[in-house]
């Protein structure tokens, strides 16, 4: 008699798993986060869903439109995050979700408050590599931790220099090589195309930043922003041109 509720509770889970995937093979990224947020409902230690749920809500805020209700769901994403990580720390795609958490919440801070998680986004996609070589969204983002730190402003730079003694180092051939790692592994991963191009053509690689952009155009649809993403590869062809 006691084993039996945790048996029906164990079918509730695998079948609600079962759901959350088949929402998110149909590119329905909000319904599969309500599915995943039910498993963590009933079992608050499923690391799969805790993750899942973390990367939803960085995935679904980015796509929101004020800066208010992005944050709100970047901080819900940390939350997931910690909860995944306290479960094993030693899981590639926790320290991943972390990772991306707190990037997706500095893209949208300035000043002080990016430059105080830089250090902090850099080890958690490190040991997410470290501990999983195969996978391929923590090289993505060290591909883009490398670009934005490029890109930081004079008075970013001032405030690295003078709260933390300097800024982080990074390149553009550093971000090139993770982003390319990136996309050995997952060729199919749009994103990775529209973001390697960048910085190819910031890095004087002209001709291949458009060469990706147009192989990109021809990947099929396989997230939610993958439209967007194709559509944001057009207009910077035309720019290019």
């Amino acid at each position: 008699m006691l084993v039996l509720p945790l048996k029906i509770l164990s079918q509730d889970v695998n079948l609600l798993l079962r759901e959350a995937q088949q929402q998110e093979s149909a590119l329905k990224e909000v319904e599969a986060l309500q599915k995943y947020t039910q498993i963590v409902k009933l079992q608050p230690y499923h690391l799969q869903a805790l993750c899942k749920c973390s990367e939803l809500c960085s995935r679904i805020g980015n796509r929101q439109r004020s800066r208010s209700e992005k944050a709100d769901y970047f901080r819900a994403a940390r939350t997931y995050a910690t909860a995944a990580i306290r479960v094993n720390s030693g899981s590639s795609e926790a320290n991943f979700v972390m990772a991306m958490a707190l990037g997706r919440m500095a893209l949208i801070s300035s000043g002080k408050e990016k430059i105080t998680v830089v250090n902090e986004i850099r080890e958690y996609a490190e040991k997410s590599i470290r501990l999983d070589p195969a996978n391929f969204k923590p090289y993505h983002l060290m591909g883009k931790w490398n670009y934005e730190v490029c890109n930081l402003s004079l008075t970013e730079r001032a405030v690295a220099k003078w709260f933390y003694g300097g800024v982080p180092s990074g390149s553009f051939e550093e971000s090139i090589r993770y982003y390319e790692k990136s996309r050995s592994l997952n060729p199919g991963f749009a994103l990775t195309y529209l973001e390697l191009a960048r910085v190819y053509h910031r890095n004087d690689q002209k001709t291949k930043a458009k060469g990706l952009l147009e192989a990109m155009l021809l990947l099929p649809n396989n997230t939610c922003d993958d439209p967007r993403i194709k559509e944001e590869g057009r207009t910077l062809l035309k720019d290019w041109k």
